[in-house]
């Protein structure tokens, strides 16, 4: 009897077939989150699209929308808060937003924030599920999700844009898409001061490309090494990232090895970009940040210095962590605070410990660089000390190797840790926004 050919293996799903998943369980984590900080409200008294909308850099953003720079501040004690220390894409488009539609300012970055979000998540998804998979990928996105400061992710604050915009830029990188990573880039420089991160992800990883292929054409006897079949995404070729297989026995996945990325060592290259799309994206990524920055010095006649004048008015700086560890010294003065202090400090080691094991795990380079400037940024900076963990949310690849290690979990047991850390996130999200201090 003549055998009948095997059935042939079917395509990978796309990336929005595979990021499905880890977007249904983002949203139900943002649904959770906001049901609970409308019955917190609710019992106190409060409005929580008021506080989501409408409190501390919510205000800023939406007076720059509509009535542009130009605004300040003049504390007794001669500080001097201005506007101009808010970058300008937020404002921009919640302009856009009011201009099209019956929104007003507060409605609209309300929108943008709800839509960035959700972009942030898919583009988290993105990065993780091409370095290791669609399992870790979605463990990735819930990890994001049910940060303890998540609920910012919900507001008409612009981390949640930041996140999108840098974590697609980072995305396009591993993917050799070099002009929209540097589009991209410059976009994320428009949105935060941290968008110098971005910048420096993309030059980090461009240097490394050139160097390597600079070697490759000069090593005795290089021949050209075989590419893996690419992965139907609908986009350019690319290597196939491995995943933790769904088939395998309950309990016994295990984590894949990373996908080869531009910045990897050891790896397989990725597909590489003609040189001259590569050094595009380069040129392009700074545009952003360096024109705000270049424009607020003409704004205020101080010169390429300016914004950094504008960020002392508000005692922002940046002081290598010297603030930051007084800050936390002090909490031992007494016993109760005491326990606070403990916990920065586990809070900070536990940060480290995790960057360190991404770069013995050879995460990307631009992953690493990210991190390492967002990192830095935020710990070694001399701002209000409160908002440190909603300035180190964009760090996200900190979080792959917890995600690694949920994902190694039975799917039951996954389930109930990330329902457990957003009940948690939850409870705190609404007991902090009900507080009498920013986020």
């Amino acid at each position: 009897m003549t055998e009948l050919p095997a059935p042939a293996a079917a395509p990978p799903a796309s990336l929005p077939r595979r990021a499905v998943p880890a977007l249904l369980g983002y949203a139900a984590v943002r649904a959770l989150v906001l049901a609970v900080l409308a019955v917190w409200s609710a019992a106190r008294g409060r409005s929580a699209y008021t506080l989501l909308t409408a409190r501390w850099d919510s205000l800023w953003y939406a007076r720059v929308a509509g009535g542009g720079y130009g605004y300040e501040v003049r504390l007794p004690n001669g500080d001097v808060h201005s506007d101009l220390a808010f970058f300008p894409l937020l404002p921009w488009l919640e302009r856009l937003l009011h201009a099209v539609a019956p929104l007003s300012y507060a409605d609209a970055g309300f929108l943008v924030g709800l839509l960035a979000s959700l972009a942030a998540a898919a583009g988290v998804f993105a990065v993780a599920d091409r370095v290791y998979g669609a399992r870790a990928g979605v463990c990735a996105v819930l990890l994001w999700a049910v940060l303890p400061v998540g609920v910012v992710q919900s507001m008409a604050y612009s981390e949640s844009l930041f996140t999108a915009l840098a974590a697609w830029s980072l995305y396009a990188v591993l993917t050799g898409r070099w002009p929209t990573a540097g589009t991209l880039a410059a976009l994320a420089g428009l949105t935060r001061p941290v968008g110098v991160a971005v910048v420096a992800a993309v030059w980090a990883a461009g240097v490394v490309s050139f160097v390597r292929a600079r070697g490759a054409m000069r090593a005795p006897g290089a021949s050209v090494v075989p590419r893996a079949p690419a992965r139907t995404t609908g986009g350019p070729a690319e290597p196939p990232a491995p995943a933790l297989s769904p088939h395998a026995p309950t309990g016994t996945h295990a984590p894949a090895a990373p996908t080869a990325v531009p910045g990897t060592p050891g790896a397989p290259p990725a597909p590489r970009a003609p040189a001259w799309r590569r050094a595009l994206g380069m040129l392009i990524a700074p545009l952003g940040a360096a024109g705000y920055v270049l424009w607020v010095g003409r704004h205020t006649g101080r010169g390429p210095l300016g914004y950094l004048d504008v960020q002392a008015g508000w005692r922002n700086g940046f002081d290598g962590g010297y603030a930051f560890a007084r800050f936390v010294g002090e909490k031992f003065t007494s016993f109760p605070s005491a326990l606070a202090g403990l916990g920065l400090i586990t809070g900070v080691v536990l940060l480290i410990w995790l960057y360190v094991t991404g770069v013995r795990a050879r995460q990307p380079v631009a992953l690493l660089v990210y991190t390492g400037v967002v990192l830095a940024l935020a710990l070694c900076a001399s701002s209000y000390f409160g908002s440190k963990p909603r300035l180190l949310m964009p760090a996200f690849p900190v979080l792959l190797p917890l995600a690694l290690a949920l994902a190694r979990l039975r799917t039951s047991r996954a389930v109930l840790v990330t329902s457990a850390l957003a009940v948690a996130a939850a409870v705190y999200g609404a007991f902090w926004l009900n507080g009498s201090g920013p986020p």
